[in-house]
């Protein structure tokens, strides 16, 4: 069998295994790397394809945050959702209850979100590390890179029309860069073709109440691009 003959076939198995997965679209190419990327069909292909997942990863134990966490924090909100948010990592009360921002910064991403008109089940909301890191210590390069995969799919499966990312290393994790967040909010980037509005993490407005403003500026602009009235 010659090269182009076994490059062939493993694309078949490839797109085999993306088609049981309920992908079953013209593969787009991804321009941060040389993947196909199937989408999602319909709604509960998109849901269905979340769920499993999820699955997959709720026993997780690719890196040792698996021996202090209490659960895998996969995400939640709507699969159709045109809006995703990206924090950090959870936090001690996620950790307990199984779902990102629930804590006082999660309060707070509450009234953020509802400030440009939709509510928590109108988005979707992840992390970027899926198990808390003990005494909510920051991530680890070892941990972001085991988990980006994981993220990577959820954001390919919901394919939303905007990716908010939530803080420091949200941001720099999306966007391959070490830029600080002072520097990279304020305007949309790109993350495989998805306009990304990086934004300080909710935590970080409730020590510093000023820089609220300056998340409402982002906010306006991404209520703007999916045509949505801003209170206020």
């Amino acid at each position: 069998m010659s090269k182009a003959d076994q490059a062939q076939k493993k694309l078949r198995q490839y797109l085999e295994i993306e088609k049981a997965f309920g992908f079953d679209e013209a593969p787009k190419k991804n321009p941060r790397n040389a993947f196909a990327v199937l989408q999602p069909s319909t709604p509960s292909a998109k849901s269905e394809a979340l769920a499993r997942l999820e699955a997959e990863y709720q026993n997780c134990k690719l890196c040792p945050l698996s021996a202090t966490r209490t659960q895998v924090v996969f995400g939640s909100g709507s699969a159709q959702a045109e809006l995703l948010f990206v924090g950090e990592a959870p936090g001690l009360d996620e950790d307990k209850q199984g779902k990102p921002f629930v804590g006082a910064a999660g309060q707070l991403l509450t009234k953020i979100i509802e400030a440009i008109n939709l509510k928590r089940e109108d988005v979707y909301i992840a992390n970027c590390l899926k198990c808390r890191p003990p005494e909510n210590r920051n991530p680890s390069p070892l941990e972001i890179e085991t988990c980006s995969p994981i993220l990577t799919k959820q954001i390919e499966i919901i394919r939303p029309t905007i990716i908010c990312a939530l803080g420091k290393f949200a941001a720099q994790t999306l966007l391959a860069t070490e830029e600080p967040i002072s520097k990279l909010r304020g305007r949309f980037h790109e993350f495989n073709g998805i306009a990304l509005m990086p934004t300080f993490h909710p935590a970080h407005l409730l020590l510093n109440p000023d820089d609220k403003k300056l998340v409402w500026q982002d906010m306006k602009q991404i209520a703007q691009k999916l045509g949505l009235p801003p209170k206020g």
